[in-house]
């Protein structure tokens, strides 16, 4: 009774827009992965549409126990946070298996668990609770001191490394600490000079070719990212100028579901990584611009559902879910269109991967537990 209670006060819209994300996303994995699967993994053309939505089946039922359970229980296991964080990080190089040179995969068997992406989730229920329940804040050394184990999971995934997934590690605990409701002063200041004189060693390494001293030549291959075309026989120039293929064959109309050239073998990761230029192939300019309106409604209904937070916790779960999907969009975009560096960041909801899946259903559940929380308030004063 109490479940079906909880389902009724649900958010429809951003109930309705992920299930449907989440269905077109099987279906372009099935369209995108067929002859990947067949001819080169030997296994059914169905092989990894299947695999895909067994985890999404299995999380919809653990998603109904997240919507059922009140957020301040996560509260009273804050303090598990970052031993469990810097935990699943410690694993990866004790046990981790290394996939596009970052070892960070634990390979379970069934499953390979990507630990660096549970932590992503983790810091955003970190934030929320560290700094959602504190009622006063005695000085600016104070609002620092929670920032500290973020800090040191973002440098641990560096170290794999992972790129991508740090840029968004770190990307989460700015945006959140950005929005807090509090005046900050001197720290913002400090953290503006701090960004800055990293951009700035990064560019002076980056145009002095000394990047090579401190990374691995594959690393440093992904920060070369112009004209990939060019570089048509390199990995990276191959990956994104197919894609640039797959994106103009599309054109319009698309050329029909199913029908993708590029999908046969000439882009790699192309049910990965790379699915967004396969979905321009097929459903062309029009296809692609209702995908984007079915994201905004998305983004839009947990920017809301965050906007109407009865607590900080419930307001900062929901907007770290806000950023979450929309860095992810951001990178993955940037990337496959050769706007910025190749980090490997799947495209929510489209990209075939367990572990992501794993947590973006998590975050939604949470955010579905938190409008859920303002209804319930909401009726409380009515």
């Amino acid at each position: 009774m109490k479940l079906r209670s909880n389902l009724i006060k649900t958010d429809k819209l951003l109930l309705v827009t992920s299930l449907l994300l989440f269905l077109f996303g099987l279906v372009m994995i099935f369209s995108s992965s067929t002859v990947a699967a067949v001819l080169v993994y030997k296994n059914p053309s169905y092989f990894f549409v299947i695999r895909q939505g067994a985890v999404e089946l299995g999380m919809l039922l653990v998603s109904l126990f997240i919507i059922s359970t009140p957020t301040k229980t996560y509260s009273r296991l804050s303090f598990l946070f970052p031993f469990v964080m810097i935990g699943l990080l410690a694993l990866v190089f004790l046990f981790g298996t290394e996939h596009n040179g970052a070892k960070s995969w634990l390979d379970l068997g069934i499953i390979n668990f990507q630990s660096s992406e549970f932590v992503k989730t983790l810091i955003i229920l970190y934030m929320a609770t560290i700094y959602g329940d504190k009622k006063k804040w005695d000085n600016e050394n104070d609002l620092l001191k929670p920032l500290v184990i973020p800090i040191i999971c973002v440098a641990l995934i560096m170290i794999e490394p992972d790129l991508g997934t740090a840029i968004i590690a770190a990307g989460i605990t700015f945006m959140l600490f950005v929005e807090l409701p509090i005046k900050k002063g001197k720290v913002m200041r400090l953290i503006y000079i701090l960004m800055a004189i990293g951009a700035a060693i990064l560019f002076i390494l980056y145009s002095t070719n000394s990047l090579n001293k401190i990374m691995t030549p594959a690393q440093v291959s992904r920060f070369d990212f112009r004209k990939p075309c060019s570089r048509y026989l390199e990995k990276t120039g191959y990956q994104v100028c197919n894609s640039y293929i797959a994106i103009n064959n599309g054109g319009l109309y698309g050329l029909g579901l199913g029908n993708s050239k590029q999908k046969n073998l000439y882009l790699p990761e192309s049910y990965t990584d790379f699915i967004f230029p396969i979905i321009v192939e097929e459903f062309g300019l029009i296809g692609v611009g209702i995908l984007f309106f079915g994201y905004l409604l998305l983004l839009f209904s947990i920017l809301t559902i965050a906007r109407n937070a009865t607590n900080l916790r419930n307001s900062m779960i929901a907007f770290g879910t806000f950023i979450y999907i929309l860095i992810h969009l951001v990178i993955n975009l940037a990337g496959v269109t050769g706007l910025f560096i190749m980090t490997g960041v799947p495209l929510p909801f489209m990209s075939y991967g367990g572990s992501f899946v794993i947590n973006l259903f998590v975050l939604l559940s949470l955010t579905q537990r938190v409008a859920i929380e303002n209804k319930e308030a909401r009726s409380k004063k009515a």
